[in-house]
């Protein structure tokens, strides 16, 4: 079973710090003007999320990725998100995979989305086949992704890079991937 490595722990502790520097910095913003109440909190909350399909030859995954996030502004959100995805290479391996993740979104101009996530999955992996004398494989896998998007009023659809992949443990074929994320 693989644990956090500190690099994932690190990883971790900047974009806290990141996401709470951004916060804090909209909570200035905020004392300016005038009093909030308690429903103004979730008047800024979205819900929505992501799917990804990423068929090759011979492999198919599938993510489904429901999330909240909160609207800081028209450019800035920060949220939370479940993760789950169905990954098959033929003849070779079954996997599924479901873990969390925290994003932050932020689009320079209303059509342009940024986004930095990082996400933390178990994979429990199936061999199969010619493959099936290999031992089945449990453990937990981090992610860091980038991405870059197209976006209307509430969809984005991008791609996105994985900047902790690695090859010997991810299931995914390369650290590129297509995405399709939606928030109301």
């Amino acid at each position: 079973m693989k644990s956090f490595s500190f690099f994932t722990l690190k990883s971790l502790f900047f974009l806290s710090i990141l996401l709470v520097s951004m916060s804090e910095l909209n909570a200035q913003d905020d004392k300016v003007n005038a009093p909030k109440t308690k429903s103004d909190f979730w008047k800024k909350v979205r819900f929505g999320g992501g799917f990804s399909l990423n068929p090759g030859n011979g492999s198919f995954n599938a993510t489904l990725a429901p999330s909240a996030i909160y609207q800081f502004n028209n450019s800035f959100a920060v949220g939370v998100g479940l993760t789950g995805t169905y990954s098959s290479v033929k003849n070779i391996s079954n996997s599924v995979i479901l873990g969390g993740s925290i994003i932050s979104l932020y689009s320079p101009i209303k059509e342009i989305q940024l986004s930095a996530e990082f996400e933390e999955v178990n994979v429990s992996r199936k061999f199969k086949g010619d493959f099936a004398e290999l031992e089945d494989d449990n453990y937990w896998y981090p992610a860091l992704f980038v991405g870059a998007g197209y976006r209307t009023n509430f969809a984005t659809i991008g791609i996105r890079y994985d900047l902790l992949y690695d090859e010997n443990t991810s299931v995914f074929q390369n650290a590129w991937a297509p995405f399709v994320r939606v928030y109301f």
